[in-house]
């Protein structure tokens, strides 16, 4: 992938092809550096993926440097959901251009945020229903529940209990929404901790996208015996 085509951080397999992509979303007023140790971490389990950690798509509006997804000046509850949305076509595009470039499937990516990235990563998996095969969300949030749940993407919400910039109730709240639509979702609540990537999350997550077998596949393995 050309420098034309992307603006971020690559950590590139020494496969020619890789097996898995992740593409890994920053937060609010930081840029791709942020999330290379988090990458470090995922590749000592994933050394046959790549990684992608693009930049926000403007620069950060809030007087520092550094790069942002949407801006939040005059973000208010009633405008949230317009506001993240106008930005998913560029995420979109993004991640379908990502994968075509490294001829990884849908199923094979994993859309990995912290904060303002994870809500990206929720949004556009709620709008584009298996664009990517797991989100991975530390300290996000929806705008607005989905109607129905996605059924080609598996949802890992990560949260610190004492999280005062994105409260955990809205984990909680969109773990009982996704779960009550019979979407396949787990959520992961670390305690003491607060608007951050914890070890402890990110121990959980690795264990999330190791271990978790999606409720659709169940679902399959059932009717097969049926």
């Amino acid at each position: 992938m050309s420098e034309q085509d992307f603006h971020g951080l690559e950590l590139l397999p020494d496969l020619l092809r890789p097996r898995q992509l992740f593409i890994l979303l920053h937060g609010l007023g930081v840029d791709s550096s942020d999330l290379v140790p988090l990458a470090h971490q995922l590749q000592v389990v994933y050394p046959d993926a790549a990684f992608l950690i693009p930049e926000g798509i403007a620069p950060f509006d809030g007087g520092v440097i550094g790069r942002q997804w949407y801006s939040i000046n005059g973000m208010t509850e009633e405008n949230r959901h317009a506001r993240i949305t106008s930005a998913l076509p560029a995420l979109h595009s993004l991640v379908q251009h990502a994968q075509d470039k490294l001829s990884i499937l849908p199923t094979d990516t994993a859309l990995v945020g912290f904060s303002q990235g994870a809500n990206m990563a929720l949004e556009l998996s709620a709008i584009h229903d298996g664009i990517v095969g797991r989100v991975v969300a530390f300290s996000g949030r929806y705008s607005k529940f989905p109607e129905k749940a996605p059924a080609l993407t598996t949802i890992h919400l990560l949260h610190g209990e004492d999280d005062y910039v994105i409260a955990v109730d809205h984990a909680n709240a969109a773990f009982d929404w996704l779960t009550a639509l019979q979407g396949d979702a787990t959520i992961d609540i670390a305690s003491s901790v607060g608007h951050e990537i914890h070890p402890a999350l990110v121990e959980r997550a690795i264990s999330r996208l190791q271990t978790c077998v999606p409720l659709r596949s169940w679902k399959r393995a059932l009717g097969s015996e049926e």
